[in-house]
């Protein structure tokens, strides 16, 4: 947990615009689109996708507008960004990239486990 701490607060140091980072991670974005935005099952990749598709994507999750039936829950994050975060935001997930020098998980994945999630 401590190593998880000291990753993160140096991760928010090193950002480009910590303020987006730490609202990413608390919104928990990263639970489905992933840490670096990579994308995970059926949320999309956010990482390397423009900046003006990105804004475009949000204000239309601000009006209700969404691209697919698990786009739902997206509505409710989008229209909890004000429009300075919003625009930020946008920009933030443009520039995301993976860091593949960071350690990934903490338990390793094994296919044949009980079933369980």
């Amino acid at each position: 947990m401590k190593y998880t701490s000291l990753l993160l607060s140096l991760t928010l140091a090193l950002s480009a615009n910590p303020s987006m980072e730490l609202l990413y991670l608390k919104n928990a974005c990263n639970a489905c689109h992933g840490m670096y935005g990579e994308g995970m099952g059926a949320s999309p990749r956010l990482q390397g996708v423009p900046e003006a598709t990105l804004l475009r994507r949000l204000k239309d999750l601000q009006n209700g507008k969404t691209r697919s039936a698990f786009g739902g829950i997206m509505i409710s994050f989008a229209k909890a960004l004000d429009e300075n975060e919003t625009i930020e935001m946008a920009k933030y997930l443009s520039t995301m990239k993976t860091d593949l020098s960071a350690p990934r998980y903490e338990i390793p994945y094994e296919p044949s486990g009980d079933g369980g999630s």
